[in-house]
């Protein structure tokens, strides 16, 4: 067995190093090839693709022997060559053979795939754990132990709309870079813990032979250990709303001693950029962070001119419900979000400043600007609803 796997292995890396379908930082750029399975960086990612292989290669074994027979049968013993068919009922040695042959194959191709599933599964002994949160439509990451524990950040497509609305011309990595990727150590086991904000979604990152759901409620874990520098590129792999396409996962292999500077990097940049919600904010200054705000996590759906998607997605511009109306009402909408509808919660997601940012933003944008009452948002007034 360990011969055959060997043999198998080889080959198999040997023609998926030029048929892969990596989505990998490479020289040459990623190399997009739809006849195999990524070669993968990790342990699990290559033996997913040994056992593709290996059972590919059983199949094809037994479809020529199984259809071999059966052509030679017909041609050897038509009715032209043999008029009188054979009287023998049973034949005792081929009817083992047929019922233990088969049993033995699946046993050689369950024992592997059985080791690899618990593999899987086997998240103990981890170096680090990272919480993922599935939000719509984003990746949350959480650093729960090691150098970087405590360190928070949103991961959100960075394609302009100007490439997704055909305008500009769409870039290498087009639909598959984010703002802030997760960026983790080289040779250390990363255990995830999954879960989710709103609806299902999935963490997959195919180089890592990773592919878990994160569900709304449940907190469910895998883990990878890639062995190669570099970064790795996946999406969500669960249809989870109207941009299930616009939410991918960017990972950033480092060395250990590039991940400690970049981890005391971030946590220095979090105290210094640390919002204050008791602080009293001016108008300009709400306005430009509110706008930052509005363009990562609002955009998509209620667009830049703040006139929404007819039917689907209501206009900020002009909206006398809840825009243009007392404050009270759209704090509590930004926050809790209205359930049955596609206007998620955001209280998780932001802060009181980042939501108090961007409700001042609509209440003075396009041409809602001294139009409506509370025209400044602050973060206490936000603070005093969640």
């Amino acid at each position: 067995m360990k011969k055959l796997r060997g043999m198998l292995g080889t080959g198999a890396l040997l023609f998926a190093s030029v048929a892969s379908a990596q989505l990998q930082d490479m020289p040459g750029g990623p190399k997009v090839n739809q006849l195999d399975l990524p070669v993968g960086v990790t342990p699990i990612a290559h033996d997913i693709m040994w056992l593709n292989w290996m059972i590919l290669i059983v199949c094809t074994v037994i479809f020529i022997g199984v259809f071999g027979v059966m052509m030679y049968s017909v041609v050897m013993h038509r009715k032209s060559r043999h008029p009188v068919p054979s009287k023998r009922d049973e034949h005792m040695a081929i009817e083992l053979a047929w019922t233990i042959i088969p049993f033995l194959i699946i046993i050689g191709m369950a024992v592997p795939a059985t080791r690899t599933v618990i593999a899987m599964k086997d998240t103990s002994g981890a170096d680090m754990t990272v919480k993922v949160t599935g939000y719509q439509w984003r990746w949350g990451y959480d650093y729960l132990d090691g150098s970087a524990s405590g360190v928070h950040f949103l991961s959100t497509l960075s394609t302009t709309q100007a490439q997704i609305m055909g305008k500009a011309p769409k870039d290498k990595f087009y639909l598959m870079e984010v703002d802030k990727p997760l960026v983790v150590p080289v040779n250390k086991k990363i255990r995830v813990v999954l879960t989710a904000d709103d609806v299902i979604h999935s963490w997959a990152v195919p180089d890592f032979g990773v592919k878990q759901d994160a569900i709304p409620g449940f907190l469910r874990d895998t883990w990878f250990k890639a062995e190669k520098i570099g970064t790795y590129r996946g999406q969500c792999s669960e249809l989870c709303g109207k941009n299930h396409a616009f939410m991918p996962i960017v990972v950033k292999v480092v060395s250990q001693a590039d991940f400690d500077k970049w981890a005391a990097s971030e946590k220095k940049a979090s105290t210094s950029a640390a919002d204050d919600p008791k602080k009293t904010y001016s108008k300009a200054e709400l306005m430009a962070r509110g706008e930052k705000v509005f363009s990562s996590t609002c955009v998509a759906c209620h667009q830049a001119n703040g006139k929404g998607i007819p039917g689907t997605f209501p206009a900020l511009d002009g909206d006398t419900k809840f825009v243009l109306a007392p404050k009270k009402g759209q704090i509590l909408t930004v926050l809790n979000g209205h359930p049955g509808t596609a206007m998620a919660a955001w209280r998780d997601q932001l802060n009181d400043v980042e939501i108090a940012s961007v409700i001042t933003y609509t209440r003075n944008a396009w041409g809602n600007e001294g139009k409506g009452p509370d025209p400044v948002v602050q973060p206490s007034d936000v603070t005093a609803l969640r």
